[in-house]
C-alpha cells in the first residue's frame, strides 16, 4: 500500500479488473444454466422482501434473464469503477478534512482500487460456481458454514449476508486507509467490520420481517 500511495496509478488495475468480472459473469449468464440461475436468484431475493412471484412475475424474469449481457456488464461497472469511486470519495471527505499528512484523491482512488481485488475475486468465483452448481447461491458467504440452519430463519439470513470475500476486502481497505492518513490499521478494521456486521444484521432483520419462503 505504501508503494501504490507512492505511485497512485490505479485506472489500469481498476479497468482490468472490471473487465475480468464483466466477462466471467457475461460468459456464465449467456448459457441457459447461467439464465436459469440468474431468475432462481431474482425468485429468491423477491420472496425475501415479501414480493409476490406469480406465473406472470416469473415469466418477465426470465426474458429480463435474456439480456445477459448487459446485465453481466452494468453490474460489472457497479460493482467496479463506480463503487471504487463512492468510497473513494467518501473516504477522502471522511478521513481527509481533519487528518494529516494530506492524501490526494488519486491517492485513494488506487488504494481504494487496489483494495478491490477481493471484490472482483469474490464476483469471479461466484460467476463460476453458478455454472457448477447452476445456483447463484453464495458459495463465499459464512452461511456454508451452517447448511442445517433453516434459510428462512434470522440467523441464516444474518449469516448469509457476510461474506467472506468482503471481510477481506474490509482487511485490506482498512490498510490501505491506515497508510495514507497514518491510522492505525487494526481499529480501523474493527470499525469498518463492527459497521459491515451491523449492515448485514439490519438486512437479516428487514429480510425475517418482510420475507417469505420459495
Amino acid at each position: 500500500m505504501s508503494a501504490i500511495a507512492a505511485s497512485p496509478r490505479w485506472i489500469a488495475i481498476l479497468a482490468l479488473l472490471t473487465i475480468a468480472v464483466a466477462g466471467s459473469r457475461v460468459v456464465v449468464l449467456e448459457t441457459r444454466v447461467g439464465r436459469l440461475a440468474l431468475v432462481d436468484e431474482w425468485e429468491r431475493t423477491a420472496l425475501a422482501f415479501g414480493q409476490e412471484v406469480d406465473d406472470a412475475r416469473y415469466a418477465e424474469l426470465r426474458t429480463l434473464s435474456t439480456h445477459a449481457v448487459a446485465y453481466g456488464i452494468g453490474t460489472a461497472l457497479l460493482n467496479g469503477p463506480m463503487l471504487t469511486l463512492a468510497i473513494a470519495t467518501g473516504v477522502f471527505l471522511l478521513f481527509g478534512a481533519a487528518s494529516q499528512p494530506k492524501a490526494s484523491f488519486s491517492q485513494v482512488c488506487a488504494v481504494v482500487a487496489y483494495s478491490s481485488v477481493p471484490l472482483a475475486l469474490r464476483q469471479i468465483v461466484g460467476a463460476l460456481s453458478t455454472y457448477v452448481s447452476e445456483s447463484t447461491a453464495s458459495v463465499t458467504s459464512m452461511a456454508i458454514w451452517w447448511p442445517t440452519l433453516n434459510e428462512a430463519s434470522a440467523t441464516a439470513r444474518f449469516a448469509g449476508a457476510l461474506d467472506l470475500f468482503v471481510i477481506w476486502w474490509v482487511m485490506v481497505l482498512a490498510i490501505g486507509i491506515g497508510v495514507l492518513y497514518q491510522r492505525n490499521a487494526r481499529r480501523l478494521a474493527l470499525t469498518f467490520l463492527g459497521a459491515y456486521a451491523g449492515f448485514a444484521l439490519l438486512l437479516a432483520a428487514t429480510m425475517a420481517a418482510l420475507g417469505r419462503t420459495a
